[in-house]
C-alpha cells in the first residue's frame, strides 16, 4: 500500500495557520505524506495543488469564518475535475449548525477546536480510498 498523500491548505484570507502546521506535522509523523499550500490559496489553486500533488486527501484549515463559501468551492471544483474520490476534511473554529451543511455537500469531516491530531489521522486511515 503507498503512503497516504494529504495537502493541508489554507482557503481565503485567513492569516493564522499554526493549527495547518501542527496537523501537517502530526499526520507526517503518523506515516502520510503531507504537502502545505501556505496561507491565502484560492479554492481553484487549492485544487490544481491537489491534482499535481495526486493527493489522497484535502485538509482544509479555516479560522475567517469563509468555511460555509470555500470549503463547499473547494469540493465543487473536485469533482468538475474529475477528483471527486478525494476525501476532504476540514478544521477549525467552525459552529457546530455549520457542520451538517457542510458535510451534506461533500466535506467528509469538521474536526473543532479540541480535537486529537490522533483522532484525525485515524478518520484518514479509516476513509480514504486508495487504488
Amino acid at each position: 500500500m503507498k503512503n497516504i498523500r494529504v495537502l493541508v491548505a489554507k482557503p481565503g484570507l485567513d492569516g493564522h495557520d499554526r493549527g495547518a502546521k501542527v496537523i501537517s506535522r502530526a499526520l507526517r509523523d503518523a506515516g502520510m505524506e503531507v504537502i502545505y499550500t501556505g496561507l491565502r490559496q484560492t479554492p481553484e489553486q487549492i485544487v490544481e495543488t491537489a491534482l499535481q500533488e495526486d493527493v489522497d486527501v484535502v485538509a482544509l484549515s479555516l479560522l475567517s469564518g469563509a468555511h460555509t463559501h470555500l470549503f463547499p468551492r473547494v469540493v465543487e471544483l473536485l469533482r468538475n475535475k474529475g477528483l471527486g474520490g478525494i476525501l476532504v476534511i476540514g478544521g477549525g473554529v467552525i459552529p457546530e449548525a455549520d457542520i451538517p451543511a457542510l458535510k451534506a455537500v461533500g466535506v467528509a469531516e469538521i474536526f473543532t477546536p479540541g480535537a486529537s491530531t490522533a483522532a484525525v489521522a485515524e478518520f484518514i486511515r479509516n476513509n480514504v480510498r486508495q487504488e
